[in-house]
């Protein structure tokens, strides 16, 4: 246990150092480019971009903490969170490593196996986002061709319906109030198809309530 608090300190210094490391590097490539043409936006340009999708974004970030944490750990969720695509690259990922393991989210095995996982997918995708880089005249009119593009339209879907296969038959009780509610609600409303990431945390209250429920009526 020492030696894990140990570890978990560690994690959460190196995650700060990196974090801020990443966010100014961010911040240097606009500032670089500024500085070279010697062109600087106007404030109120800033400012009207910043009030346009700031709130939507920190939003969307306070949900995927709040959601994600739990289940990446701690070094999982810095590197997952500073390498970024968490919902269609790194949170599959990490669950189908540690569902092939056998350990559970939150647990002491869980906590590296995710880290693991995580730091392999962002190694494998910086390779691949390179070569696609270097490659890419050669590539895109395969990329862009009609044959490829059902491909496109169904990455997500099919990263998250292996994932749904495994988990709401492992607990299909819980599962099953969530998975009405949101198809209804997207059946209804596919305007709301844009907004999944923040209808996350209200599938996951509605999963805990029905959990709840079906706690106290002995059905779990």
């Amino acid at each position: 246990m020492k030696k894990m608090r140990s570890y978990i300190d560690s994690m959460h210094f190196a995650g700060r150092v990196w974090i801020v490391c990443a966010l100014m590097m961010m911040l240097a490539v606009p500032a670089a480019i500024c500085l070279r043409y010697n062109s600087w936006p106007a404030l109120t340009d800033v400012l009207k971009g910043f009030v346009g999708v700031a709130p939507i974004f920190w939003t969307v970030g306070t949900i995927e903490v709040i959601t994600y944490v739990p289940m990446l750990g701690v070094g999982g969720s810095y590197l997952g969170f500073v390498t970024g695509n968490l919902s269609n690259l790194k949170v599959p990922c990490a669950l189908n490593a540690m569902q092939s393991a056998g350990v559970d989210a939150g647990s002491e095995e869980g906590e590296l196996i995710s880290t693991v996982a995580i730091a392999t997918s962002s190694i494998v995708t910086t390779v691949i986002i390179a070569a696609g880089v270097l490659l890419l005249a050669q590539i895109r009119p395969f990329l862009e061709s009609e044959f490829m593009q059902p491909a496109f339209d169904n990455i997500l879907p099919a990263l998250f319906g292996g994932l749904a296969v495994v988990y709401v038959s492992r607990n299909w009780k819980i599962a099953l109030t969530p998975l009405i509610f949101m198809v209804v609600l997207f059946v209804c409303v596919p305007s709301l198809a844009s907004s999944v990431g923040v209808l996350v945390p209200v599938g996951a209250i509605i999963a805990i309530g029905a959990a709840r429920i079906l706690y106290k009526k002995g059905k779990l």
